[in-house]
């Protein structure tokens, strides 16, 4: 893990945010009703949070392993366009996108768990990892959060993003008046 000046260096050139989900987005559980559906427990703290990033002007996405019309939902509910399932290789997909946003690795976030997300973890200028994530992750992580994935990790990450940017008293004043 680098210093907080160090993070808070790398989250001011932040321009896009990317999420993994199960583990991140969610406290990792998988639950199956009677019928095999799957469900998911989503945080409303972190749909705010993402909300308030995307109104500072930094573009979210989410590159997840598993494939879920659960996620697409959540992703439509909070207004992420970029969003691609399914599969393990999450660095095609994240060089997709770069070329999509015209943007540097530099000026991406990654959020993830798992060794999956060490592809992205080692490439991306603020990579960030959760308390619980595997050793891999948290091993290539610039910053781990306090809470925990599906706990609020994501908001806090938001948060980080809007104070190292100094947008978070504009995007908050709003709320606050």
């Amino acid at each position: 893990m680098d210093s907080v000046a160090d993070n808070l260096a790398r989250a001011a050139k932040v321009k896009l945010m990317i999420f993994d989900v199960d583990g991140v987005l969610t406290d990792g559980s998988l639950h199956f009703g009677p019928d095999g559906e799957m469900m998911k427990t989503f945080n409303v703290y972190d749909g705010l949070g993402i909300k308030l990033l995307q109104e500072s002007g930094v573009q979210t996405a989410i590159i997840s392993a598993r494939r879920s019309a659960i996620t697409a939902r959540r992703a439509q509910d909070l207004g992420i366009t970029h969003v691609h399932q399914g599969g393990h290789d999450k660095l095609t997909p994240f060089r997709e996108l770069l070329a999509l946003t015209g943007l540097t690795e530099e000026q991406c976030g990654y959020i993830g768990d798992d060794v999956i997300d060490a592809p992205i973890l080692r490439r991306v200028g603020f990579a960030v990892s959760v308390p619980g994530g595997r050793p891999e992750a948290l091993d290539l992580a610039h910053h781990v959060t306090q809470a925990g994935g599906g706990r609020g990790a994501v908001r806090e990450i938001c948060e980080f993003l809007l104070r190292a940017q100094d947008n978070y008293a504009r995007v908050m004043a709003p709320f606050l008046e």
